[in-house]
């Protein structure tokens, strides 16, 4: 939690921003995993978090852009709860702590709201990721359940993405803890990695440090030997000689930020000659994106630049043929990159993404391509100053879509299909880095993370 004035601040910001009547922001609420008292972890909505900073759950926030009113309403636990729970801080005390001074029981709300839409008096919220909150605004504001998504307000949605995308000194302070979390993931994983060890004897490790941290996982890892399958999660999977370990993995700090690193090493002491090739291809195109970027600049671009690096290196491998920028514009490279170059990061992984990538990663006038692997890529507006993002380009050598591609020759004059099937099996490769972008250029979040094929193979030897 910060300090009171940083969410008064928020607040204000946001209501001046909205411009006339409610705002409703419900925080999340406990969740079943196989009967009702069995819960999974809480994790308080990011938005909620980010104007009222109050991480516990039951709790639904209206700011009211007309009078300037800031209301909280939820309950504190009664008795029988505390014999399960503990004493718990009453409300009044936490939100003393971010401004907020006007708290009413749970109870109210609905009368609240429907007194606000007797007098005519528009109602703010955000798009609904969970089904409850679907079944809450049905019911407080009258909405019929089917509709509730499309009557969200894009006032609110743009202003909250205006406010979020710009991060405060206080939010990288927390992200580079995240980031410096996920570093030590990454180290135990390279390290501990052994021949004949399952992929989810190797995540439990890596849980263990993000716990023990004082956070927890950002994300379910993704540590696998097939990496070809983009979001691929541990498994029983053996790693084995000859394999490729790919690992993307972030802790959370207690405060809900988070990192989001990505490296790929060998099961052995060292790449093989092929990986290694392949590797410093990726490399090469993540550098050469790296040094791109500065506050103007699209990030389509940069991802179409990181595309054009690795049609150069699978040119030379001799998988790909023919004019590099014609070939990516076709979208020929998608046969080995499939995704994008990155996405906001921040209180989410993807950041805000619950508000809709048209808004968070784009613009009014840049929309998101159809072209398959260019439709993936989640941000692609002009960067700008504050903006904290992941670079993480990869090649990927998936076997069903190869066979598909090739069955009907796609885009042939730019693909050797008879050299790439003899890749079927080689899996995939991704590196990931957190970065800021200063007013001039950006900056590495975190401790530096080895990433070279010397560095990798120095701490696989180890």
């Amino acid at each position: 939690m910060f300090d009171a004035s940083v969410y008064v601040r928020r607040r204000a910001q946001l209501k001046s921003l909205v411009g006339n009547g409610l705002i409703l922001l419900p925080g999340n609420e406990d969740s079943s995993m196989s009967y009702k008292d069995n819960v999974y972890p809480f994790r308080q909505d990011s938005s909620f978090l980010y104007f009222f900073g109050l991480d516990r759950p039951g709790l639904v926030a209206v700011l009211d852009t007309d009078s300037g009113a800031e209301l909280l309403f939820g309950d504190d636990i009664d008795i029988e709860d505390l014999v399960w729970t503990g004493p718990v801080e009453p409300l009044s005390d936490q939100a003393a702590r971010v401004g907020v001074r006007d708290i009413r029981p749970s109870k109210g709300l609905a009368t609240f709201l429907k007194s606000a839409r007797s007098k005519d008096q528009p109602v703010h919220f955000l798009p609904p990721y969970r089904p409850e909150h679907t079944l809450q605004l049905h019911e407080w504001l009258g909405i019929p359940i089917a509709a509730v998504a499309q009557a969200a307000s894009l006032s609110l949605i743009k202003g909250i993405v205006s406010l979020r995308s710009i991060k405060s000194d206080e939010e990288l302070g927390e992200i580079e803890k995240g980031v410096n979390a996920t570093n030590a993931m990454q180290l135990a994983a390279a390290r501990g990695a052994k021949e004949g060890m399952t992929e989810a004897q190797l995540a439990g490790v890596l849980q263990g440090i993000a716990i023990g941290a004082g956070g927890n996982l950002a994300f379910p890892t993704i540590l696998t030997v097939n990496g070809q399958i983009l979001h691929n999660h541990y498994s029983a999977h053996l790693l084995e000689k000859g394999r490729l370990v790919l690992c993307d993995c972030g802790a959370e700090t207690a405060s809900h930020y988070g990192g989001d690193l990505t490296r790929t090493f060998p099961v052995d002491p060292q790449f093989n000659s092929l990986q290694r090739e392949v590797y410093q291809i990726v490399l090469t195109a993540h550098e050469t994106a790296v040094r791109a970027l500065k506050p103007g600049i699209a990030y389509k671009d940069v991802h179409l630049l990181a595309c054009s690096k690795l049609v150069e290196g699978l040119q030379a491998l001799g998988l790909m043929k023919g004019d590099v920028s014609e070939a990516v514009s076709e979208g020929a490279h998608a046969l080995f990159f499939q995704c994008g170059l990155g996405h906001m990061l921040g209180l989410d992984t993807h950041d805000m993404e619950n508000l809709g990538e048209a808004y968070v990663g784009y613009t009014d006038t840049l929309t998101k391509s159809t072209q398959f692997g260019l439709k993936s890529l989640r941000l692609g507006r002009p960067l700008e100053a504050g903006f904290v993002l992941t670079v993480e380009p990869g090649l990927y050598f998936i076997p069903e879509l190869i066979e598909s591609w090739s069955s009907t020759r796609k885009l042939e004059r730019f693909i050797n299909y008879d050299k790439v099937k003899t890749f079927r099996n080689f899996g995939g490769i991704r590196i990931e880095e957190d970065f800021f972008i200063t007013a001039s250029g950006s900056r590495l979040l975190g401790d530096p993370l080895p990433k070279s094929i010397q560095e990798i193979e120095a701490l696989r030897s180890k």
